[in-house]
């Protein structure tokens, strides 16, 4: 009797075991699942925050190489437009661009730019700076460094082109 007594409550405490794992089972399910659930949520909210970035990519080389093609040995006062075409070619979102040279540091943010400490030293493909308007030169300037040199609408010796003083610079880099 003492055997099918020992049977009996083994039989019992077996299928509790097996309610157990299987509930253990079922909240790591649930675990994994709420966790999954979270990273697809931040996942879409990284995307839905930098949206223009990781929609658009931009390619430097292409940038680089368009704004290379494009360049004259003289300004012929278009380096905006030279910027936007080259930042068009490498896959940036140019709508609703300004005109003035002076006008971009908007259009370049919503393109994954960020302003940062000038670092004329020390450039990267794909940086751009912007100069603001002074008296002389109502609309700015704005050019780009393609790993050989600054260019905007003509290949630039330094990134000084302007030679009145205190002139001001803004200058971005892509955030990666």
């Amino acid at each position: 009797m003492a055997h099918a007594h020992h049977a009996a409550h083994a039989h019992v405490h077996h299928i509790e075991e097996r309610k157990e794992d299987r509930s253990q089972g079922d909240l790591k399910t649930k675990v994994m699942l709420r966790q999954a659930a979270s990273t697809t949520e931040k996942s879409k909210r990284s995307r839905t925050k930098n949206h223009k970035t990781e929609d658009q990519n931009i390619d430097l080389h292409k940038f680089s190489s368009k704004l290379e093609s494009m360049s004259a040995k003289h300004s012929k006062e278009k380096c905006a437009k030279n910027i936007r075409i080259a930042l068009q070619a490498a896959g940036a979102d140019v709508s609703k661009h300004p005109v003035a040279a002076s006008d971009w540091g908007q259009t370049l943010e919503k393109n994954g730019y960020k302003k940062i400490k000038p670092a004329f030293n020390r450039p990267q493909e794909g940086d751009i700076y912007i100069i603001e308007r002074t008296s002389g030169h109502t609309y700015g300037h704005i050019a780009g460094y393609t790993g050989n040199g600054w260019f905007s609408d003509f290949r630039q010796k330094t990134y000084a082109v302007y030679k009145e003083k205190d002139v001001k610079y803004s200058y971005y880099r892509l955030d990666s």
